[in-house]
């Protein structure tokens, strides 16, 4: 873990299947990193085969201060393209953002989401989850709370009890709380 005080969480943006040696190659440096994975099905012809799958292809976050040696020490690990921001520099994902994955990723049997959906945005009430803000979707009739990070625009959907959760109050909504459609 990296020792320097004011460590924020970024998104690294990988070669194609370089997340897990990315994300390796960045714990060695002492950069803390997260590659969220979740178990997938796959058939072949002759078999079924569970694996685990990142969540976010491309992407591994890493928790280190906003300073230039820093993000180099990041850029010169073997498979990082890139360290996701704007024209001002690299961007921060909130600390709860990330938290919220995790949490999901560990305690819940989760899936990939290709994208937001019209739905409830919603605070889960008790359980591993509780006090985690998301969007409520429905999925194969099953009700799932789904996890943004916004800047990578992608999801993780997570199976949650509709007794757990309860409807944020229209006065109490913030931007990125707004209802939107589906995206692209």
């Amino acid at each position: 873990m990296s020792t320097f005080k004011g460590n924020q969480w970024y998104a690294v943006q990988t070669k194609s299947n370089f997340e897990r040696s990315l994300a390796a190659e960045l714990q060695l440096k002492g950069i803390t990193s997260f590659c969220p994975e979740v178990a997938e099905l796959r058939q072949w012809a002759d078999r079924k085969k569970t694996i685990m799958q990142p969540v976010f292809k491309g992407y591994v976050f890493a928790k280190f201060p906003n300073q230039g040696e820093s993000k180099i020490a990041v850029l010169n690990c073997s498979g990082a393209v890139r360290i996701l921001g704007t024209q001002n520099g690299i961007e921060a994902i909130p600390e709860t953002e990330i938290e919220a994955i995790r949490i999901a990723v560990e305690s819940y049997k989760c899936s990939r989401h290709a994208g937001l959906e019209e739905g409830a945005w919603v605070k889960v009430k008790r359980g591993p989850l509780k006090s985690v803000e998301g969007r409520l979707v429905r999925i194969k009739n099953e009700a799932r709370l789904v996890l943004t990070i916004s800047m990578l625009s992608q999801s993780v959907a997570a199976e949650i009890d509709l007794r757990d959760v309860e409807v944020v109050q229209v006065g109490k909504l913030t931007a990125k709380s707004q209802p939107v459609g589906r995206l692209s």
